[in-house]
């Protein structure tokens, strides 16, 4: 499972001109799934994005009640070491891929998080407003 953790100051998803997810002051999460990842490995990634110290003055969203936005990104795994055609093999299948972004989102809430998310499969419109910018990519 791959990460794109990024502070902003609001996020928001459009599909289909409908607003369907939006924060302010808090967390943008482009989630990538890959084949060998579980539901344990969501509630690993979950623990460590709401405890990731990169919020003002290393403090985390699970200290400072930041909300987290979850944005599914199968292009995470994109591969263009072979020319300029990403290969997209390494990224799970959607029917996989879904049932764990849902997964990392019920274990952040779990953990009493306020989450939005974006909608599977669909066309999105993701707007963010970056501040720092501070960004990690964490990998498990």
């Amino acid at each position: 499972m791959r990460a794109v953790v990024q502070t902003v100051a609001r996020a928001s998803v459009t599909v289909a001109g409908e607003q369907v997810g939006a924060i302010t002051d808090g967390l943008l999460v482009l989630l990538g799934v890959t084949h060998s990842d579980t539901a344990a490995t969501a509630a690993t990634m979950a623990r460590k994005v709401h405890e990731l110290r990169i919020l003002d003055e290393e403090r985390s969203a699970a200290e400072v009640g930041a909300p987290i936005l979850v944005v599914s990104q199968f292009t995470l795994y994109g591969d263009a070491r072979k020319g300029r055609r990403p290969s997209w093999t390494a990224a799970a299948p959607a029917e996989a891929a879904e049932p764990l972004v849902a997964e990392f989102a019920t274990a952040l809430r779990d953990r009493g998080a306020t989450v939005q998310t974006g909608r599977f499969r669909a066309h999105m419109l993701v707007e963010s407003v970056n501040v720092g910018p501070r960004t990690v990519l964490l990998e498990l």
